[in-house]
């Protein structure tokens, strides 16, 4: 950590935020800590912008090619699971997937939408190149749910999603300030892709309407069917992921969760 001493100084304390990717950091001098990162991606400086993410302190390129980031640290805790269903999370969801200044500056950035068709050839062609519909038969259940399910995701309208939604990734400040953090993983999508599973994983069937309600939408059929199709689909991209890295156990669990998206979808949508 000699080049993050360089670039703060040697009055600063600097230990690892942990992390997989190891290139956070906490640097802390007196009564001031900073939230350092090496290589975030230049979308932070519009999400700090809006307030989606801690203000953004400076950014400074090292002598290496190395871009380093200071946001603010704050005082707060990760949401709880059943805090998910809390109002001000949909609020928070609804801001970000109707901002034209951080959809603008992810496609500025390169970023382009990845079509549900496209989505849906490449995950055929992964799992048939890894043999995974003669391992599971519910893998083929799947993918013909996504076939028939396919037509209703096409021309919705495509916003920037955060694509890794859970409650490990909403912090709450002191001062009840709400903020959704690690944007390694957005992309330009249909906002079901977000919200689908919020509702999936967090609020109670029932409670649906109200919280589409809440965030503004209406809930319809048609809504549902695109909001299980991502779902089916990420679950097939995560099951690809473990069973590459020979990680048994994790597939088995990631069988288990397709199992019950097929039960859902082939006893809500398709009977």
């Amino acid at each position: 950590m000699n080049w993050l001493n360089h670039a703060l100084g040697k009055e600063w304390n600097i230990a690892p935020a942990g992390g997989l990717t190891g290139d956070a950091y906490i640097a802390e001098n007196q009564n001031r800590r900073l939230f350092l990162k090496r290589n975030s991606s230049p979308f932070l400086a519009v999400l700090s912008a809006e307030g989606i993410v801690p203000k953004l302190i400076w950014t400074k390129r090292m002598e290496n090619g190395d871009v380093i980031t200071a946001q603010e640290w704050i005082e707060g805790r990760e949401l709880k699971p059943e805090e998910m269903q809390h109002p001000r999370v949909a609020e928070l969801l609804h801001k970000i997937h109707h901002s034209s200044e951080l959809l603008h500056m992810l496609m500025r950035l390169g970023k382009r939408p990845i079509t549900p068709d496209e989505n849906f050839k490449n995950l055929k062609r992964q799992i048939h190149a890894n043999n995974l519909v003669q391992k599971f038969a519910e893998v083929q259940d799947a993918l013909n749910y996504l076939e028939q399910l396919l037509p209703v995701t096409r021309e919705q309208k495509q916003v920037v999603c955060h694509c890794d939604l859970n409650h490990n990734n909403l912090l709450l400040t002191k001062d009840g300030q709400l903020y959704l953090i690690d944007w390694d993983n957005a992309m330009i999508a249909d906002p079901v892709m977000d919200f689908g599973v919020l509702l999936k994983w967090y609020i109670p069937m029932e409670d649906w309407n109200s919280w589409l309600k809440q965030y503004g939408v209406v809930h319809d059929k048609k809504l549902i069917e695109r909001m299980y199709w991502y779902l089916l689909a990420d679950s097939l991209s995560y099951l690809l992921w473990h069973n590459e890295r020979n990680e048994s156990e994790k597939v088995q669990e990631r069988l288990r969760d397709l199992r019950d998206l097929n039960t859902h979808v082939y006893e809500a949508i398709l009977n």
